[in-house]
């Protein structure tokens, strides 16, 4: 008797629907919240670094290099795109799925 229900739950167990590993339970925030806060930490650095420069060693001499395209548009629209990112990550819910249950008979 106690070997047909050993063989029974083996059986069961090898039966169960694929579980969902929950990421960090607990925690505010999801996988994809994290995912998303590192990408737009990356786009903001990427937009920090086309900002810069532009400037001169010698404080008599004037570099118009400093009023180009580059870091009057393009910077601030990726800087503007990185706090977006980071503001839907922040904000973003991702849904959680039912939890199946181990037994299906």
């Amino acid at each position: 008797m106690a070997q047909n229900t050993k063989n029974k739950k083996q059986t069961a167990a090898k039966k169960t629907v694929k579980q969902q590993i929950t990421w960090a339970a607990g925690m505010p925030f999801g996988l994809w919240n994290y995912i998303l806060l590192v990408g737009g930490m990356l786009v903001l650095a990427i937009g920090w670094v086309v900002l810069s420069g532009g400037g001169t060693d010698n404080p008599n001499e004037f570099n118009p290099d400093i009023f180009n395209k580059r870091r009057l548009f393009f910077a601030p629209l990726i800087l503007t795109i990185g706090f977006a990112i980071e503001f839907v990550a922040i904000f973003l819910k991702v849904p959680q799925k039912e939890e199946t249950s181990v037994e299906q008979q």
